[in-house]
């Protein structure tokens, strides 16, 4: 089965089991406000290490670095923040997750690992000569 459509089956069955344990632990009135109380200071939090992470950024980017983690570290909070604005509180867990810098350094340093010990494989480059035709 492809894992989008288990996906896309899954997560709202999580989500609506959630809603009913919750519910039924505190209320219906109370869940609903957790809902929107944890997008507000998701969101809010999603903002603050956006800008913390465009700052940095910029600073590397003046010093003539490549913002690499920056780039990707936006691109988490990105997704993080539409996991938190989705109501629900397994997406709102894997949201803060995602957003929370260690977190964010966790996943950098997996598929930057990932990336170097395949870039310079022999089989990477063709060796060869060239002659200049313009001499």
């Amino acid at each position: 089965m492809n894992s989008l459509l288990l996906a896309i089956i899954l997560i709202p069955a999580v989500e609506i089991y959630l809603f009913i344990k919750i519910g039924s632990s505190i209320g219906a009135f109370n869940t609903i406000l957790l809902i929107f109380f944890t997008a507000f200071i998701g969101i809010y939090y999603a903002r603050a290490e956006g800008l913390n992470t465009l700052n940095q950024g910029l600073r590397k980017m003046v010093k003539d670095e490549m913002p690499v983690y920056e780039l990707l570290s936006g691109a988490l909070i990105g997704i993080g923040a539409i996991f938190l604005i989705i109501p629900g509180f397994a997406t709102d867990l894997v949201g803060f997750l995602i957003i929370f810098s260690p977190t964010r350094k966790l996943i950098f340093n997996k598929f930057s690992k990932k990336n170097t010990k395949n870039n310079l494989k022999s089989k990477d480059y063709i060796e060869g000569e060239y002659k200049d035709l313009d001499d």
